[in-house]
């Protein structure tokens, strides 16, 4: 299965259950979320 469809929402599932269990790692969390999203949205535009 292609990551840039299961990437997103696995990612997302996991980033809820790490800030349940550890509410002090939201704003890590937060920050990584963008910038790992940010870079699966600009990697298909680089590649063509």
């Amino acid at each position: 299965m292609n990551f840039f469809l299961v990437g997103p929402p696995l990612i997302s599932l996991l980033s809820g259950i790490a800030i349940l269990v550890w509410p002090k790692l939201l704003n890590y969390i937060v920050a990584f979320y963008l910038i790992l999203f940010g870079l699966v949205g600009l990697v298909p535009l680089v590649l063509v």
